[in-house]
């Protein structure tokens, strides 16, 4: 596994677990940020912060899951939570936007463009921000799911069996 290691163990177990917090934790700061104004200035840079280590994470797990793979006998679960994990970079590319344009908006779009615009109009900003916010953080959060599902079906279904 060359390089994949930390002090002997595989490193997807490791990152994986930082991942399956991390992602769901981002995804709730999305929705906060999106939906309540009061919680996107308190968050303020730590939303597009946090969604930009999961970015970062999300390929170097997967890379770490290919290298596993390579060790492991491959099953159609191990399979299975593989090509579920392929998934994951395309649900946080959209969450680090959201998190983004988020911060952007609150940051400076509000008040820049909130004199030259009608209210209205920042009102459907604000819409739009939120509608992406909520479908973002679903879907990233039910693919979460769905991968560590399979992940926990590859390892550990054997003991379903037993009985």
């Amino acid at each position: 596994m060359g390089s994949y290691t930390f002090l002997g163990l595989p490193l997807h177990i490791l990152l994986v677990h930082v991942v399956v917090v991390l992602v769901p934790l981002t995804a709730i700061a999305v929705l906060l940020h999106g939906l309540w104004p009061a919680a996107a200035r308190r968050l303020g840079f730590v939303t597009p912060l946090a969604a930009l280590v999961v970015l970062v994470l999300t390929p170097i797990t997967v890379n770490a899951g290919q290298a596993l793979e390579t060790e492991v006998p491959v099953t159609a679960a191990v399979q299975q939570h593989a090509d579920l994990g392929q998934t994951l970079l395309g649900w946080v590319i959209p969450l680090f936007v959201v998190a983004v344009v988020e911060w952007v908006w609150t940051r400076w779009g509000e008040r820049m463009l909130g004199a030259r615009i009608t209210p209205s109009a920042v009102l459907g900003i604000r819409l739009l921000i939120g509608i992406a916010a909520v479908v973002v953080a679903v879907g990233v959060v039910i693919d979460v799911v769905l991968i560590g599902d399979a992940g926990a079906r590859a390892v550990w279904g054997h003991l379903a069996n037993v009985g």
